[in-house]
C-alpha cells in the first residue's frame, strides 16, 4: 500500500498538470468532489480549482492530505479500489512488445474512438458511458508468445480502465481469444490495420461486453494522438 500511496503522490508531484492528476486519481476512486471536500475540510469550489489548474501547484503537505484523503474514504467503502490497484502496481519494464500509457485526465470511449479515426466492430453502445484512463500498446504475436500468467497485470500499468491496442494481427481472433480466458480485462479493444474482422474475435468481444474497434492509423500515430491527452 505505501508503495501505491507513493506512486499516485510521485505523480502528482511531477506532473505539468498536477491540478488534472488529482482529478484524474479522484475519479480512478470513484470519490466525488463533496466526498473529498468533506474528508479534507475544504470547499468543494477550492477542489475545483486545484483540478481546473486554477490554483498554485500543491505542495507537499497538500499532495499528503489528498492521498491520504484517497485511500481512508475508500476504506470506508470496503477497500475495493485500492485492491484493484495494487493488482496493478508492479514495477514496470521496458520492453520490445508493449507500451503503456496514462492519461493525465480521462476520456470517454467515444471520444477515443474519434481521436484515432477507429471504426466500431461491435458494442457501440458502451462507449459513450465509459472513461478510459490510459492506453497499453501492443505486440499481439509476441504478447500471446511471450508472456506469462504472472507478467500479464503488468500490461495495465495503473487500471484496467484502459484500451488494449492490438499490432501485428490477421484478423483479430487471437488476441480475443488472450482477453477472453485472461483474469483481468481491458475496457477497449482496438485491432489495427485490418480490413475484416474475424466474426469470433467479434462474439467474443459481444460475450466479454469489451467494445471491439479497428483503426488505420500507424502506431507512431496513434501515440501523437493520444500521448497528450
Amino acid at each position: 500500500m505505501d508503495s501505491l500511496r507513493e506512486r499516485i503522490a510521485g505523480e502528482i508531484a511531477l506532473s505539468e498538470n498536477p491540478g488534472s492528476t488529482m482529478k484524474k486519481w479522484r475519479e480512478l476512486f470513484g470519490i466525488s468532489q463533496v466526498e473529498l471536500s468533506k474528508n479534507l475540510k475544504i470547499s468543494t469550489s477550492t477542489i475545483s480549482d486545484y483540478e481546473g489548474n486554477r490554483r498554485a501547484s500543491p505542495g507537499v503537505k497538500i499532495i499528503k492530505r489528498f492521498v491520504d484523503a484517497l485511500f481512508v474514504i475508500d476504506e470506508t467503502k470496503g477497500n475495493e479500489v485500492v485492491r484493484n490497484l495494487e493488482k496493478f502496481n508492479l514495477p514496470q519494464e521496458k520492453t520490445a512488445f508493449y507500451n503503456i500509457h496514462d492519461f493525465t485526465a480521462p476520456i470517454s470511449g467515444i471520444d477515443f474512438a474519434r481521436i484515432i479515426d477507429a471504426k466500431i466492430a461491435s458494442n457501440p453502445g458502451y462507449l459513450d458511458s465509459m472513461k478510459l484512463f490510459g492506453y497499453t500498446l501492443l505486440d499481439s504475436l509476441r504478447v500471446i508468445l511471450e508472456i506469462s500468467p504472472a507478467e500479464y497485470p503488468r500490461l495495465f500499468g495503473t487500471t484496467n480502465e484502459r484500451a488494449f491496442i492490438f499490432d501485428q494481427v490477421s484478423t483479430g481472433r487471437s488476441p480475443m481469444v488472450v482477453i477472453r480466458v485472461a483474469p483481468i480485462k481491458p475496457r477497449l479493444v482496438v485491432i489495427q490495420n485490418i480490413d475484416s474482422v474475424d466474426k469470433l474475435a467479434i462474439k467474443i468481444s459481444q460475450i466479454e461486453k469489451i467494445p471491439l474497434l479497428t483503426t488505420k492509423l500507424t502506431t507512431e500515430e496513434i501515440k501523437l494522438r493520444l500521448n497528450n491527452i
